[in-house]
């Protein structure tokens, strides 16, 4: 007799549509920190931090369209962090479009970037 055993997540990876591969990879490695984990031809690549992964894949149609919205309530990654105001000033410092400037809000202290291809990133502490 078989016993059923359940599955269990081991790894989610969120999937942003980009215009341009090795852009997208330079963003993240730069702005964030994050480095390749692996890169499948010209379209596909899945960068890594701290044990957590982004998948970008290149759209073209789709990352022009959302480039051109420009809205910062379509937020496309939350990422829970600590020391928001040092992170934020660092990318303040190097330039990196703030959609939202850090703010207290009611569930804590929270703040926007845009990616170049319009994905929007919050960090939340």
């Amino acid at each position: 007799m078989e016993t059923s055993v359940p599955s269990k997540i081991k790894r989610m990876s969120p999937q942003l549509l980009v215009k341009d591969i090795a852009r997208a990879v330079q963003f993240y490695a730069n702005a964030l920190g994050f480095s390749v984990d692996f890169r499948y031809e010209d379209f596909y690549a899945g960068i890594i931090k701290d044990g957590y992964s982004i998948h970008l894949k290149v759209d073209g149609d789709n990352a022009e369209g959302k480039s051109s919205q420009g809205n910062s309530e379509n937020v496309s990654i939350i990422f829970n962090i600590s020391h928001i105001e040092s992170l934020y000033d660092e990318l303040c410092t190097e330039g990196i479009s703030i959609s939202q400037s850090l703010r207290d809000m009611p569930y804590g202290k929270e703040f926007y970037i845009a990616d170049p291809d319009g994905n929007i990133l919050a960090f939340l502490e």
